[in-house]
């Protein structure tokens, strides 16, 4: 089972050599591939979302990938297959999924919320069940992994249950300008395809760690676990009970891919990417970077360990741009709560910045906008 775990660090490691600047896209990648859960990608065109799921699926030996755009006049057809002509003379209902998604290892749907309401429904439970049903037929699922992609977020409330059905969702952004140029050069390699030496793994060797995962302890960390869902859900972020029993998966997940068979406090750096709008995005940071923060463990996850360093002129300006909202607009409850939500984040991300003098200034400005928040209460 280490070697599997070997063999599974190794193909990520290839991927994040691939992709310069992605580590934390492959890196959760890897996660809901181990927990079998559906990953969302969120982010404008040219980022390589589709690159990255197309590398980390030439990975696995034996198995098929199945990747598609969707567009709203897409057809069940298109995806699951098209009924079996021979059948259909003999009077039975039949679909043809010999290269379809119902036969894929890795399914990459990009465009996911074109998805119309012919597909939407077979597409929900294949999602959430792994499994396709079409009339009299019913067909379990070989997907190890589900990854959607879009860059836009829903708005029909139609596609809240699709977008439910991901259970993480992947900011992914344009690289840091300090890495264009190792950007470049790596997307050079690619295109001329000189990698010939690819990492594998087998479809096989991934269940099994899918399943060994259903065996990591979580009782360490079960009571922070829940006090963060309650404390979350009253910051008014919607997690229901489905995905509050499903995310534990991910928490088994990151302990297992370092190596262990019980998880600490730190696994809870999955939760930052839980959020539903972009705005929860920097609160859900601030809540569990506070939480993890507390964990000192030389076997945490890499990701936990990656709080990144602010830029201090964006944390002014940031704190900035609250202050103007205070003091302009008529706020609604909601509004100050989330205000304060974001200042309480912008204040723990002021405790990293590493100038002593540039960290103090904003300290003070955060705590003046506290101030005039108390006073108004």
């Amino acid at each position: 089972m280490i070697q599997n775990i070997e063999k599974l660090n190794t193909v990520l490691t290839h991927v994040k050599d691939t992709f310069v600047g992605k580590n934390d896209v492959v890196d959760l990648l890897g996660i809901c591939l181990l927990a079998r859960e559906n990953a969302f990608l969120y982010g404008p065109p040219g980022t390589a979302k589709s690159a990255i799921v197309r590398t980390l699926a030439k990975t696995v030996k034996d198995g098929k990938n199945f990747e598609y755009l969707l567009t709203r006049f897409t057809e069940p057809n298109e995806i699951f297959g098209p009924f079996d002509i021979r059948k259909l003379k003999e009077g039975e209902l039949l679909t043809n999924t010999e290269g379809m998604m119902p036969e894929a290892s890795m399914v990459f749907l990009d465009e996911i919320f074109n998805a119309n309401s012919a597909i939407l429904n077979s597409l929900l439970m294949a999602l959430n069940e792994k499994i396709f049903k079409r009339g009299k037929e019913t067909k379990h699922l070989p997907a190890l992994m589900f990854v959607g992609a879009s860059n836009v977020l829903p708005e029909d409330e139609a596609l809240n249950a699709l977008f439910d059905r991901f259970l993480i969702r992947i900011n992914v952004d344009y690289v840091n300008p300090e890495l264009l140029q190792q950007v470049l050069l790596a997307g050079r390699k690619l295109e001329n395809d000189t990698e010939t030496d690819i990492p594998e793994i087998l479809s096989d060797e991934i269940r099994e760690l899918q399943n060994l995962c259903k065996t990591v302890d979580l009782k360490p960390i079960y009571e922070v676990y829940l006090n963060t869902i309650i404390s979350l859900r009253n910051t008014g972020i919607a997690i229901s009970d489905r995905r509050a029993v499903k995310l534990q998966n991910l928490i088994a997940a990151s302990a297992l891919i370092c190596g262990r068979n019980e998880a600490i406090l730190s696994d809870l750096w999955v939760l930052k990417h839980i959020w539903d709008t972009e705005e929860q995005i920097e609160i859900l940071e601030g809540i569990i970077n506070r939480t993890i923060e507390k964990d000192d463990n030389p076997k945490s996850h890499p990701q936990a360990l990656q709080n990144k360093t602010p830029n201090p002129e964006e944390v002014m300006k940031d704190v900035k741009i609250l202050v103007e909202k205070w003091n302009n607009e008529t706020l609604s409850f909601e509004e100050q709560n989330v205000i304060k939500d974001k200042l309480r984040y912008l204040q723990t991300r002021c405790d990293w910045i590493k100038n002593p003098e540039q960290k103090q200034y904003i300290q003070q400005e955060i705590e003046s906008l506290w101030q005039k928040i108390l006073q108004s209460v």
